[in-house]
């Protein structure tokens, strides 16, 4: 018999920490069990809602995994009972309580199990103590046709975080040896009801069925399959000028701001919907690439570039009566990233596409989108290990020198891509940290502040002398997308990265000339409610520091975002915004006095609040899984 979702909880958020014990007895400080401690449990169900539910996090006799293995629990079943009926009051009130947190860092939240199937949970564990290991379930066996779908849904749902050939980086490395480890069951449970270090809950949130996390979970123990190439005349051969620039208009056809445009992705959709900021009026929906990932404007703030995962470069011209695509290209087969050149002299003339798969990044003309070179990455890593992958993480343009600044995710290193030179070399590269992800520019725009996430550092980069200026110890997982800038009243410049394994901003200081005491070293810890923070954001207008929690699995903070005052330093208020989904990345208009948020669900909307307030003064509703909002102004100069 299989339990259902509802039997087993009706929370089911993430797969926590919990039902750890010790020989050492911890009294109780208050009556916490929800009915008299019996016996009577039934271990067979047990069994089955351990498998189901709890062996995401733990093992019964194959060692920690994100939670302790729980045949070492020396059979304290008070403590236990106690602990899975009340995880936070036990985490919070009692010494061993207090242990646990220290160590694992997040609380199991409370999954409102009864009392008998608390019990349940505790016989199986007694009546597994004799048998020894508990026993994976083996793996589905999957036909031709199951393969190339569950491929499919590995590259759309887990490729991002864990990579083609499954080494880790964003998430961690999940080869067939470790997930043969984890086992089927761990596996499905993971994929079901997510982690507290950010992972989603795919199952729970429906965005899986049964049916697709066992043949994912199977597909796992599997040996990952080779990733095709991408060669330049198959580049060359995807190109498609649909209008050429002779037949785009030499002013703006229309009469609105739209440099106050807001291009929002729509990204199940595979959709691009364009608004004007200043009337919230849908000026055009525009079709793209498969999940896009971000937009950039060019340098001039006329063209956003689109950028998909399945590596298709889209060119929209917001000059046009209605904004209008009018070229594409697919320079990879999985990208994430894309800029344009900003240099005084090459305005809109070029344009760079960094790959995930594969390891290589493009150039193109600017205005055409024709492509013009390919360029293979270095396949060793900064220790000089030789790597399956390379990805190419985020990538900025230099405003004054003609440079693309490249994060190269696996490798750890930094590279400047020169496109004043032939051919476009990558004229330098900067040792960093491994595991490079997302990042922006500091405030004076010389400094390039990169997340090495996987290894919970912030990496300085002095783009101006091509050199490695600092490297900042943060939280777990840092993802602070382009990263936010602003004065503080003590420390001058600063910058922060909010973490998706910690709920947590940390704030470091940014401002080498004025207080170079501070300068890149932690000056404030701020805590959040939640882990699973995706975004952090301000502007220079604005009094607040925003970020969201997206990824939280604790029930309520995937709804809600903080605001954190510049002048008071600290939390001032954490709310609801969200009402579908989840809430997701922020992104002003041009002059700072509103900031739109994103409603990530089916059924979407984009939630326009007030600069000041923060007050509700406006919602878009009837979109599909928005998620990146990207102002024309504040992306042609890098206002963040």
């Amino acid at each position: 018999m299989k339990l259902s979702i509802k039997t087993i909880s009706k929370y089911a958020a993430a797969t926590a920490l919990f039902a750890v014990i010790t020989a050492v007895s911890i009294p109780l400080q208050a009556a916490q069990w929800r009915g008299s401690p019996g016996g009577g449990g039934d271990s067979a169900a047990g069994e089955q809602l351990f498998r189901y539910k709890c062996s995401g996090c733990h093992t019964f006799g194959h060692g920690e995994h994100l939670g302790p293995d729980l045949a070492n629990r020396h059979n304290k079943d008070g403590w236990l009972r106690n602990f899975i009926s009340d995880p936070a009051w036990s985490t919070t009130n009692t010494s061993y309580g207090k242990q646990l947190l220290e160590k694992w860092g997040y609380v199991m939240p409370d999954f409102d199990l009864s009392n008998q199937e608390i019990e349940n949970i505790i016989a199986f564990l007694n009546a597994q103590d004799s048998l020894g290991p508990l026993k994976h379930t083996p793996p589905a066996e999957l036909t031709d046709t199951q393969f190339e779908a569950t491929k499919n849904i590995y590259f759309d749902r887990c490729a991002g975080c864990h990579g083609l050939y499954r080494t880790g980086a964003t998430g961690p490395l999940i080869d067939e040896t470790r997930s043969e480890w984890i086992g089927t069951d761990g596996l499905a449970a993971l994929l079901r009801y997510g982690t507290p270090r950010g992972m989603p809950n795919f199952g729970h949130s429906g965005i899986l069925t049964e049916t697709q996390i066992t043949s994912l979970a199977s597909y796992l123990q599997l040996p990952p399959p080779d990733a095709p190439p991408l060669p330049m005349e198959d580049i060359r051969a995807s190109w498609n000028l649909i209008v050429p620039l002779s037949e785009r208009p030499t002013q703006p056809a229309h009469s609105r701001d739209w440099e106050n445009f807001f291009g929002v992705v729509e990204r199940d959709a595979g959709k691009i919907s364009i608004f004007d900021g200043d009337t919230h009026e849908l000026v055009s929906r525009v079709d793209v690439g498969f999940a896009v990932h971000i937009l950039r404007s060019s340098s001039t703030g006329r063209y956003f570039y689109a950028i998909g995962r399945d590596g298709l470069v889209t060119l929209i011209d917001l000059w046009t009566e209605t904004p209008t695509v009018v070229a594409t290209a697919k320079g990879c087969h999985d990208a994430r990233s894309v800029d344009g050149s900003k240099s005084p002299g090459y305005e809109d003339k070029y344009l760079i596409e960094g790959c995930y798969w594969p390891p290589q990044y493009v150039t193109f003309d600017g205005l055409t989108l024709e492509p013009l070179t390919r360029a293979d990455l270095p396949m060793t890593d900064i220790h000089g290990e030789t790597l399956k992958e390379n990805r190419v993480a985020a990538i900025i343009a230099s405003h004054t020198e003609p440079i693309w600044v490249v994060s190269l995710k696996e490798a750890g290193y930094v590279n400047i891509v020169d496109y004043s030179q032939p051919n476009f070399p990558t004229v330098s590269s900067i040792a960093a940290e491994k595991f490079l992800h997302d990042g922006g520019w500091d405030n004076t725009k010389r400094y390039f502040m990169v997340a090495a996430n996987a290894n919970n550092k912030m990496a300085i980069i002095d783009v101006a002398d091509r050199s490695l200026e600092a490297v900042i110890s943060t939280g777990n997982t840092p993802h602070p997308g382009r990263g936010a800038n602003w004065f503080d009243p003590v420390y001058g410049w600063v910058n922060a990265s909010t973490h998706i394994g910690e709920g947590k901003m940390t704030v470091y200081g940014a401002d080498p000339i004025n207080h170079p005491e501070y300068a890149w070293s932690v000056v404030r810890e701020i805590t959040l409610p939640s882990a699973g923070s995706l975004f952090v954001k301000t502007h220079p207008n604005s009094p607040w520091v925003l970020m969201d929690m997206t990824l939280s699995a604790n029930g309520t903070s995937h709804r809600q975002i903080c605001a954190y005052s510049k002048e008071g330093a600290a939390i001032d208020r954490c709310f609801d915004v969200a009402q579908n989904g989840r809430a997701v990345h922020f992104e002003f208009n041009k002059d700072g006095s509103e900031v739109w948020v994103s409603d990530w669900a089916t059924d979407g909307a984009i939630i326009i609040l007030d600069g000041q307030s923060l007050t509700e003064i406006d919602k878009i509703n009837s979109l599909q899984t928005p998620t990146g909002k990207f102002n024309v102004h504040n992306t042609a100069h890098d206002v963040y």
